[in-house]
């Protein structure tokens, strides 16, 4: 399977992480929730996939573009 990076659209702080690796998720679903200037961003998968490694943590402060996962793709 393929494996693809998912990487977060804005900079701000991991609010919430929803999955954990080798969970199944659908397109959209929820990987984490960022929040950023009082709003919760969803970071969710980009196709139907599974959860390889989540690689940041809640607290940890993310920038616009960085790999905050990876997935195997079906």
């Amino acid at each position: 399977m393929p494996r693809k990076e998912v990487k977060s659209e804005i900079t701000g702080k991991v609010w919430k992480i929803e999955t954990k690796p080798g969970d199944r998720l659908e397109e959209d679903d929820p990987i984490l929730i960022l929040e950023s200037m009082k709003m919760e961003i969803p970071v969710s998968a980009p196709a139907d996939c599974s959860l390889v490694e989540i690689l940041v943590a809640e607290e940890d402060a993310v920038s616009e573009g960085q790999v905050v996962a990876i997935v195997d793709l079906d």
